[in-house]
């Protein structure tokens, strides 16, 4: 386990939890997929040009010392710039539901690897 804590800024401050790099990479691979299913819905073709096909959501979960899930329906969003994430982190005292823009989550994750490798 890390030493580093991971810090995630939220709109009305941040939260900061112990998250192994392990977890973060795969966080973050997660997050790629969801790039993908976002940049598809982005790209769908004109109106009346057929069904657009519905991309799967985001549905990330990490148990260690916190529990922390992160949910994310790409089919709401036009583009990957205004998505934005469920995030629920607790432990046995407390728990923190809050949404969080993607963007931001992303720099967040990319920050803490840069810290901890």
């Amino acid at each position: 386990m890390s030493s580093t804590p991971m810090t995630l800024n939220l709109g009305e401050g941040s939260v900061s939890f112990s998250f192994s790099p392990q977890a973060a990479r795969e966080l973050k691979a997660a997050i790629n997929e969801l790039m993908v299913s976002l940049k598809a819905v982005a790209a769908k073709p004109t109106p009346g040009g057929g069904k657009v096909t519905p991309q799967p959501p985001l549905e990330y979960r990490y148990t260690g010392e916190v529990f922390l899930e992160v949910f994310c329906n790409p089919n709401i969003w036009p583009t990957p710039f205004a998505a934005k994430v469920l995030l629920t982190i607790r432990n046995i005292n407390i728990r923190l539901t809050t949404e969080a823009e993607l963007t931001r989550l992303i720099e967040d994750i990319n920050q803490y690897l840069e810290q901890v490798d």
